[in-house]
Order: structure tokens, then C-alpha cells, then sequence
């Protein structure tokens, strides 16, 4: 079910959750998971996703399971294509009865 209310990007939940509680920089959290600053900054900042092999850093470094992180993702994704998905309304169902 797709709610009205935007869903939080994982790398809001990263910043907000993990390194403003741990006062963990994004250097910090970059040497934890193995990737560079600018990764961590990109996902942090909402210019990036999280992948499955970055859920599986995240999961291990935070003690969470890969599974979090990438339904997160995905419900942002599926958020934002709704939102621009206005174009869709063209497309008619198709009848399954007649196959």
C-alpha cells in the first residue's frame, strides 16, 4: 500500500539514527562499511540508493539485516515513481480472461 506521506530516505535514517547519536562522521562510517566518503556522503545527502551489497555493509556494521535496508529503499523508490507516475493513467488493463 502505497501511504500519502513521503517515507524517510535510508540515508536520513543512517544520518539521523546512527551518526548523530554515535558522533560518527561520514569518513568514519566509510572506513566501518569498506567504501569511500563520497559514497557515504551521497547516500547520507539522498543523491544515492542503497544497493544490496550496500545493504549488506550496512547490515553488519549496524547488527540489522540486509532485508531493512533494501525495503526501505524500496519503498522510497516506489514512492516517488507513484508521484510521477501520472503518465501511467494511458495504459488500460489488459482482460486476462481472453488468454
Amino acid at each position: 500500500m502505497i501511504t500519502k506521506r513521503r517515507p524517510r530516505h535510508p540515508g536520513a535514517l543512517i544520518k539521523r539514527q546512527y551518526l548523530e547519536p554515535l558522533g560518527m562522521t561520514i569518513t568514519e562510517l566509510g572506513d566501518v562499511l569498506g567504501v569511500s566518503r563520497k559514497t557515504v556522503s551521497e547516500l547520507v545527502n539522498e543523491q544515492a540508493g542503497v544497493s544490496p551489497l550496500m545493504a549488506i555493509r550496512l547490515a553488519k556494521a549496524f547488527q540489522t539485516s540486509p532485508e531493512l535496508w533494501l525495503n526501505l529503499q524500496q519503498k522510497y523508490d516506489l514512492w516517488n515513481a507513484v508521484q510521477e507516475s501520472e503518465s501511467l493513467n494511458d495504459i488500460s488493463p489488459v482482460n486476462l480472461q481472453t488468454c
